[in-house]
């Protein structure tokens, strides 16, 4: 079975969006998510500009192992707790890019809201299967 097969056959929580939806929303969050990097990579060295940028790729890898957890291991469960630390580094992130650019910071928030939906359709998922 092909783990989008995995997918299609499990109980989904109500507003969960057509699978095209995720295809048009990560570019756009991904690219949002670099420029933001960006503002901050620009800025003069500094111990907070390091722990700024090394606490974002940490979230990043937690972005990252989502997927892998769910759909490569097929474990929602997993996948929850995952993405619940994904959400503690994603908004340390933005709280530490703030101190370096508001415009960063920013840049970060539809992402963040991206994330509680996508935490709401894990527990969904969870609950339901």
């Amino acid at each position: 079975m092909q783990n989008t097969d995995w997918y299609n056959l499990l109980a989904k929580p109500l507003f969960t969006p057509p699978d095209q939806v995720f295809m048009i929303v990560w570019p756009a969050l991904y690219t949002m998510m670099a420029v933001s990097l960006w503002f901050i990579i620009r800025k003069d060295p500094s111990k907070e500009k390091t722990k700024a940028i090394l606490i974002f790729f940490v979230q990043l890898l937690f972005n990252l192992a989502w997927p892998a957890v769910f759909f490569g291991a097929k474990s929602a469960g997993g996948a929850l707790v995952v993405l619940i630390c994904l959400l503690f580094f994603l908004f340390y992130t933005i709280f530490l890019f703030y101190k370096q650019s508001e415009a960063s910071a920013f840049l970060l928030i539809p992402y963040a809201f991206w994330c509680v939906f996508a935490l709401y359709l894990n527990i969904g998922i969870v609950l339901l299967n």
